[in-house]
């Protein structure tokens, strides 16, 4: 009883749940896309087009999901901060300065 108690952490417990190797929503989205664009055209030539567009969104999204799996959220954030803080400074940009109650 004298060594701190070792707690195991799985990795399966702490990884990000990805669908056919990318995100869950974005790959439902891409194959409701798809079925859509199968259903609309209402051919073989619209099928063929659908599992084209498929192929393409997957291969797309599963290398963005190996890339980062959290991509998509860390976009949204971005985009919903943009208006608070700017990417770079402008030229006409002033410097704040410390106000004198806080020295």
């Amino acid at each position: 009883m004298d060594r701190p108690r070792e707690v195991i952490f799985h990795r399966s417990a702490n990884r990000a749940h990805l669908l056919l190797g990318c995100d869950r929503e974005l790959a439902l989205s891409a194959v409701f896309i798809c079925a859509l664009v199968a259903f609309s055209l209402m051919s073989i030539w619209g099928v063929f087009v659908a599992g084209f567009l498929w192929s393409i969104f997957m291969a797309a999204l599963s290398r963005m999901g190996k890339a980062d799996p959290m991509m998509r959220q860390v976009y949204l954030r971005h985009v919903k901060y943009q208006p608070f803080y700017a990417a770079k400074s402008s030229r006409n940009a002033t410097a704040d300065t410390t106000p004198l109650q806080w020295r």
